[in-house]
């Protein structure tokens, strides 16, 4: 059994903020396994890497011997979380719901203990309030409260409509921790709000408040926007071992840390050691594909790892980067296709764009997407143009 500081350090690797650390710590003091929720809004079929800094968390506090509540909101869902969106957001059809979240289950095993999780749906409380009952939890907070949260405070000042349900969804999500007794809860830190709220009810409930653990919001492959398949720069749980391969082969070095931090279960020690094996003069590539094994053994298995791994260096070895090339260093954060050009790989951004959706264009020999994404802060990656057109490009 660890020390409450030892649980404590465990805890607060990669998390933004805990709110209020005093009393989690007093909550650990107690020996009691905290009762720890995590809800996730079954909006979309499959999970992505991003999805899993969460569960991740969750997998620690499970190792450490507290209970998980993994809690699928498949009411909330139909509701439509407005977190960071500029309009109200469509509501999901309960056939949709019902659908991914047969899918969510399946894919949290793969990091959870299924025999030390608890499964929860909000449909079991929610559908069995009255009217009545919904108004009476609406009248737990203020209007003027509500406008605190960033972006309807933005969206009211803009005079963008707000829909009368989206001030519910704080509101559900909140009570959730009021009927699943949370001794914390995790989210994103754009979750901010939402989890306070479920401190806030359960105080008016008579009930011991939670303490909220936020954790960062992932960066996808372009290291500058949140992961996020509507973006495509993302990593699904679900991908095939050779594509989730050349997909963490694609990201910068300095990425590679926080996806180390966030995604591997490597300890900080271990971690700290990559880096100085790199500065004793270690390839970050072989770092990198340290990483994408550990990823995708933990999502498909030990022989997948391998496959990819052997899939990828035959690739790479069909198609050898030269030694010798034209190096390029550009200041502040710019699109792709425009650093190609700068690079004298294209002649133009609108050949860049043409060269990328015909899969002529390659960074670190894996395909880019997206020619309009930005890219910020990379060591010496090699952009490929066609067969014979290469440049090594450092962003700072």
């Amino acid at each position: 059994m660890k020390t409450v500081a030892e649980q404590l350090a465990i805890i607060k690797r990669g998390a933004e903020e805990i709110l209020v650390e005093k009393e989690l710590v007093e909550k650990l003091e107690s020996g009691k396994p905290l009762r720890v929720k995590a809800g996730f809004d079954p909006t979309a079929a499959d999970l992505h890497l991003g999805h899993t800094v969460l569960i991740n968390k969750l997998k620690q506090f499970q190792d450490l011997g507290h209970e998980v509540l993994f809690l699928i909101g498949d009411f909330t869902a139909m509701i439509g979380d407005p977190t960071g969106k500029s309009a109200t957001r469509p509501p999901l059809t309960a056939e949709d719901v019902a659908k991914n979240a047969e899918t969510y289950k399946e894919q949290v095993f793969k990091i959870l203990d299924p025999a030390k999780t608890t499964v929860m749906f909000n449909s079991e409380w929610m559908s069995k309030m009255s009217a009545a009952d919904l108004i009476q939890l609406a009248g737990k907070q203020t209007v003027a409260r509500m406008l605190e949260r960033n972006d309807f405070g933005e969206r009211y000042a803009s005079n963008t409509p707000i829909a009368i349900h989206e001030f519910l969804y704080p509101l559900v999500q909140g009570y959730d921790s009021v009927a699943m007794d949370a001794d914390i809860e995790l989210g994103g830190t754009d979750q901010k709000f939402n989890l306070l709220m479920g401190r806030t009810l359960q105080g008016h409930y008579g009930k011991p408040q939670q303490c909220t653990l936020t954790m960062p919001i992932l960066e996808g492959l372009d290291g500058v926007q949140k992961m996020s398949k509507s973006l495509n720069n993302y990593i699904g749980i679900k991908d095939a071992p050779n594509d989730m391969f050349g997909k963490v082969m694609s990201v910068s070095d300095e990425l590679m840390w926080r996806y180390y931090e966030l995604l591997s279960f490597l300890s900080i020690e271990e971690i700290e050691g990559l880096k100085v094996d790199i500065e004793n003069g270690e390839n970050p590539r072989n770092v990198k594909v340290k990483l994408a094994l550990e990823l995708i053994e933990r999502f498909h298995s030990k022989e997948a790892a391998e496959g990819a791994l052997k899939d990828f260096e035959t690739k790479f070895s069909k198609n050898a980067i030269p030694d010798e090339m034209p190096e390029f260093t550009f200041e502040g954060e710019l699109p792709i296709a425009n650093m190609l050009k700068e690079a004298g790989l294209v002649a133009t951004t609108s050949e860049a764009h043409r060269m990328t959706k015909q899969g002529a264009v390659k960074l670190n020999s894996v395909k880019i997407v997206d020619s309009r994404a930005m890219v910020t802060q990379c060591e010496a990656q090699v952009y490929q143009v066609g067969k014979r057109k290469f440049a090594r490009i450092t962003v700072k």
